[in-house]
């Protein structure tokens, strides 16, 4: 079973001005593309090939570091495309008590996502995760995932300068601060948060 690139689920003009069309062009058409097709390449043949892909990311991150971080990159692009979102969203029930009870406020974890977004060196992520019934916000460098780490993700942004050079130049806290005010999936965090375990990547 060869994994697929999963479209986005939004038009690509759906996420300007924080992040415009021309990169998504690239960052998923190209990016998230090539992870696929690589991990597809690695796995034909093996006894991964039937795997869904969280799996394989857990043999690889013991077994295969080169696969590892093809299907980890591969994992971690579809969760942050339905991470963002051009539509208005809020946080609401639940997931907003844990938030306020965890960082005080929305805007307080906002701000601490950009701090740690800002200052997470070099390439990575930057997530919000709930684990044993907590929230926190945790890193993971270049191309680590929480997929198969225990966590349940509930957004993600992603921190590679691909993700926003075109549009942003080098200031990662310029795109930090467009995503925060108004792109991430609210809605999407919840539906994880409900389901009470890791995102399944659709295919």
């Amino acid at each position: 079973m060869a994994f697929k690139l999963i479209d986005l689920p939004y038009p690509d003009t759906e996420l300007e001005p924080a992040i415009s069309a021309e990169t998504l062009s690239y960052h998923h058409g190209k990016h998230h593309q090539a992870y696929i097709d690589k991990t597809n390449k690695a796995i034909d043949g093996t006894d991964q090939a039937d795997k869904p892909l969280e799996e394989v990311v857990a043999y690889a991150r013991v077994n295969d570091q080169g696969l590892f971080n093809n299907a980890a990159q591969s994992w971690n692009h579809g969760f942050y495309w339905h991470s963002l979102t051009g539509k208005e969203s809020a946080a609401s029930g639940e997931l907003k008590s844990m938030i306020d009870a965890a960082f005080g406020s929305i805007a307080e974890l906002k701000s601490k996502l950009a701090e740690r977004g800002a200052g997470h060196f070099a390439s990575g992520w930057v997530w919000l995760a709930e684990k044993d019934g907590k929230l926190s916000i945790e890193e993971t460098h270049d191309g680590d995932t929480l997929a198969d780490q225990g966590y349940n993700p509930l957004l993600v942004i992603d921190l590679w300068e691909h993700a926003y050079y075109l549009d942003h130049q080098n200031a990662r806290p310029k795109y930090l601060d467009a995503v925060l005010d108004d792109k991430l999936n609210w809605s999407f965090a919840s539906e994880n948060l409900a389901r009470g375990e890791c995102w399944k990547y659709p295919g």
